[in-house]
């Protein structure tokens, strides 16, 4: 089980994502963003060793506030061959040095990610310890995947989010601009086999439901 530490991060994770935000093909914004943060939740390591976060950022730097998905993780030391997604560098003020990775080249949250989705895990709060997310949805109508098939797959960052391709022809597509689903809508795509859906708060203080990720397993994406 993860610990929560009430404590410093210098610099803050926020601090970390408006320098690397602009780099990315799906961040719609112009300039420096001006974050937020809206939401999100954890999934533990059942190892201990590495911290994973789904964070929900609000920019409102443009004309109409933009919701981001950012799966991070978090590790003591540097991820071999990982070099190319590394967020940034922070000191923790109980754990020392962390190195942020963007989680969607990472692992071990790709390994939780794909239990989570199956119903192995359970999505936990961002910011207490030991206390479940009741905000968060999943499903998945499909045979059981093989951890080796998921832990490195192809990871394609486009305009329109980030595809996880898996060798089986199996795809995850992660949502990294949030959009409010409409009220009692079905957060399953038509199509899709399993998804992650979750909450977030918007700008005028009231909460959007919506899709974090949607799984095809004709490779679709």
């Amino acid at each position: 089980m993860a610990i929560i530490h009430r404590t410093t991060l210098k610099p803050t994770k926020l601090e970390l994502l408006t320098t690397w935000l602009p780099s990315r093909p799906w961040y719609g914004g112009a300039g420096e963003p001006r974050l937020a943060k809206a939401g999100g939740f954890r999934l533990d390591d059942p190892a201990g060793e590495v911290g994973i976060e789904f964070m929900v950022v609000t920019d409102e730097a443009g004309p109409e506030a933009v919701s981001y998905l950012t799966p991070l993780t978090y590790r003591g030391a540097p991820l071999a061959g990982a070099e190319h997604a590394l967020v940034g560098t922070t000191e923790h003020g109980v754990l020392g040095r962390r190195w942020a990775y963007d989680g969607c080249h990472d692992p071990v949250l790709v390994a939780e990610l794909w239990a989570l989705i199956e119903g192995r895990a359970p999505a936990q709060a961002q910011s207490v310890t030991g206390t479940l997310d009741q905000e968060v949805t999943r499903s998945y109508a499909g045979p059981g995947l093989q951890v080796e098939q998921i832990t490195a797959p192809v990871v394609e960052d486009t305009a329109s989010g980030t595809l996880l391709a898996a060798p089986d022809g199996t795809a995850l597509r992660l949502h990294r601009v949030l959009r409010p689903a409409p009220q009692g809508a079905p957060l399953l795509p038509e199509g899709s086999t399993g998804h992650v859906g979750g909450a977030w708060q918007l700008p005028d203080g009231t909460r959007a439901q919506g899709l974090f990720a949607a799984l095809h397993a004709d490779g679709r994406g």
